[in-house]
């Protein structure tokens, strides 16, 4: 790949790479270092790889810097110590956007990550599994588990009422 091919890269997939990466982590400075590494990864690499593959290998890097990011903050936490008052749900929504946003959010990391990839990003199941580095049908399996758990929290009465 040449330079004028990676700042071409930059324009191209920089904002659609930091969508990704922020609707996962839900924080615009860590979604911003990510994008920074992943960019600073590919310019490390790029003599290696070839320029109609740089879309998939951007978003393969983020995610697997976005993972090793949480990985590296995630407190560890003695079961007795936790505060159960935290994990109830007791909120009142009247707009559904705000309901899918929140379900999402409880969503675990991997089915959040290929639900946004598949719904929000349009990618094919797998384009999905390059990135995530899953085969095709638990890609297709963690989508399944992560809508039926959207339609069931979304249709709880608690959380239309």
């Amino acid at each position: 790949m040449t330079v004028d091919q990676y700042n071409e890269c930059v324009d191209k997939f920089a904002d659609n790479v930091y969508r990704f990466i922020l609707k996962s982590i839900r924080n615009e400075e860590k979604a911003k270092d990510v994008v920074q590494d992943s960019y600073e990864k590919l310019w490390l690499k790029i003599e290696t790889v070839t320029f109609d593959k740089v879309k998939s290998y951007l978003f393969t890097t983020a995610y697997h810097t976005m993972i090793d990011m949480i990985r590296h903050e995630k407190p560890t936490t003695d079961f007795e110590t936790i505060n159960q008052e935290e994990f109830i749900h007791n909120d009142q929504f009247t707009d559904l956007n705000d309901i899918l946003h929140n379900a999402i959010k409880r969503l675990p990391e991997i089915q959040r990550s290929v639900l946004l990839l598949r719904d929000y990003e349009g990618y094919s199941y797998e384009e999905i599994g390059s990135i995530t580095g899953l085969n095709e049908s638990q890609v297709k399996v963690y989508i399944f588990r992560a809508r039926s758990f959207l339609k069931n929290y979304i249709v709880k009465l608690e959380t239309i009422i």
